[in-house]
This record gives structure tokens, C-alpha cells and sequence, in this order.
């Protein structure tokens, strides 16, 4: 038979998820396609309490925020540049920028109280590595998960060596040894970097994974290699389709679903669409 595809074999996994579980999920968008889904099909998840990250050292200092519960103050404030002038931090994504300190404030503070009490009894953490480029806040050394539309000269840009990726996963790991952690690289291209750069990202932190040895879910190598035709791209071409994000779900859920639990996931996909009014498996 005619063979279209090289398809990447999923390498036994050292533990699954489970219903019994509760799940962090942290990093990029496609953590919180990934999320998204685990949510709606009835997995005890928290997403993205910041909102997406993309870099090492920002999903990094997260876990950290999470893991004390430490909250944000006036001092975190930051005004949104290009005209926007809300108010946001150099910590979250821009969906928490509100109006005055007070109400971004309110609002960051009651999500961080919320995924603190969810982090401290996870169990397992599903962790999406977007790209290892970062920007320095010059002002104050900081690296931050979003510029908020800020002039350009107030950053500096840098890529993350991976032996400094290699460290920080270690230490995440270290310092939570009653969570596992499982690791991908998300599919969606930083072609803003450059093409070249962007390889040199994503190999950065495919080495970062392989040297600690964390447990690997290859979505990237999936998007890239078993459907590196066009058509499993958006329109962007930096995405992948929604057909391209629900087939590597359904591997992903092949690879960390036990046997025994496959029958609920199935009658809960049902329920979803249900609920939603979609055809199954859209």
C-alpha cells in the first residue's frame, strides 16, 4: 500500500493521566488547546492561570508564584503601551489587563489564590515549551512573559541556551517531587524570530528536554513530520488546523489514557459534543 505519511512513533511513556488525577497545564497556546480539551471532556485541569507562556524562564517563575502563593502588588503594575494604557504585569498575558491597579489586581490575585490551592494538590503537570527566545525588561533585569506592547528599546533580546533550559526544568522537578511532569514542544512557529531561528528555538528546547530525561509527548515532531503538508496548517501558516490539533489530542490521549478508563473518556467526548451541539468528533 501506497505510504503518505512517516508516521513518529510515541515512545512508552513513563505514567499516563488519569481521571483520578488533577492536572496543571502551563505554557503556550497549544497548552491551552491541549487544556481546552482535557476540560471538556471531563479531566480535573487548571489552565494557564497567567495566561499563556511561552518562554523557560517565565514558566519557570509561575510554578514558582504558585508554589508560594505570594501575592501580586502595586509594584507589578504595568501600564500597556501603543495607546492601550490598561493595566496588566509583566507576569500574565494581556486578557488580565484591566482599567485601574486596583481591578487587575483583584483579578490576578483571585486566579493566583484559586491555582495556588490547585497547584499544592496536583499531582501532574503538563508542560508546553513554546520558544527559547526571551526579552529582558532592561529597567530591572527582569524576563518577562509579555512586552505589553512596550517600546522595543526598553528590552533586550536573547535565546535561552539550552543548558540553562536543561537547569531550570531540573530545578522545576527538584523543587515538586510530589508532581510529575510531562513535557512537550509546542508545534506553532515563532516565524517572527525567522525561520532559521525559530529551528534553532525548537532544538534548543528539544535538548533542554532530552537532558534532564522528562518524560516527552513529541506533538512537535507529529505537526512537523506526519503532517507536514500545508493543509494541516491555518490560514497563518503558523498554526496548526483544527483538523492538525485534534489529531495530535487523539494521539496524545492514546499515548496517556490507561485502558480501563477509555469507555468514560469516550462516553464524556459524547456528553461534550453533546452539550456543545457539534457532530461527534469535531
Amino acid at each position: 500500500m501506497l505510504k503518505l505519511q512517516t508516521p513518529v512513533t510515541v515512545p512508552p511513556l513513563p505514567f499516563g493521566i488519569s481521571y483520578r488525577d488533577k492536572i496543571m497545564v502551563l505554557g503556550s497556546c497549544f497548552a491551552e488547546e491541549t487544556g481546552r480539551r482535557l476540560a471538556e471532556t471531563g479531566f480535573d485541569v487548571c489552565v494557564n492561570p497567567f495566561g499563556p507562556l511561552y518562554n523557560p524562564v517565565s514558566l519557570c517563575n509561575a510554578a514558582a508564584r504558585l508554589a508560594s502563593g505570594i501575592p501580586f502588588t502595586a509594584d507589578d503594575c504595568v501600564e500597556i503601551g501603543a495607546g492601550d494604557g490598561r493595566i496588566c504585569s509583566f507576569s500574565h498575558h494581556t486578557s488580565f489587563a484591566r482599567e485601574t491597579p486596583e481591578a487587575f489586581l483583584e483579578g490576578a490575585n483571585a486566579a493566583l489564590e484559586t491555582a495556588s490551592a490547585f497547584w499544592k494538590e496536583s499531582n501532574k503537570v503538563l508542560v508546553t515549551l513554546g520558544t527559547s527566545w526571551c526579552f529582558r525588561y532592561d529597567a530591572t533585569g527582569e524576563t518577562v512573559a509579555n512586552c505589553l506592547k512596550r517600546p522595543a528599546a526598553e528590552f533586550t533580546r536573547y535565546a535561552l541556551p539550552s543548558e540553562r533550559t536543561a537547569l531550570l526544568l531540573k530545578g522545576l522537578m527538584e523543587r515538586n517531587p510530589d508532581k510529575r511532569f510531562l513535557f512537550t514542544v509546542s508545534p506553532i512557529r515563532h516565524l517572527a524570530d525567522g525561520a532559521h531561528a525559530n529551528q534553532l528555538s525548537k532544538a534548543s528546547l528539544l535538548l533542554a528536554v532530552e537532558a534532564v530525561h522528562g518524560a516527552y509527548f513529541p506533538a512537535y515532531e507529529i505537526m512537523m513530520d506526519e503532517l507536514r503538508d500545508y493543509r494541516w496548517w491555518a490560514e497563518d501558516m503558523v498554526h496548526p488546523s483544527p483538523q492538525a490539533a485534534r489529531y495530535i489530542w487523539e494521539r496524545f490521549i492514546d499515548a496517556t489514557l490507561p485502558d480501563e478508563e477509555r469507555d468514560l473518556f469516550g462516553s464524556r467526548c459524547k456528553a461534550a459534543c453533546a452539550a456543545r451541539h457539534i457532530p461527534l468528533g469535531r
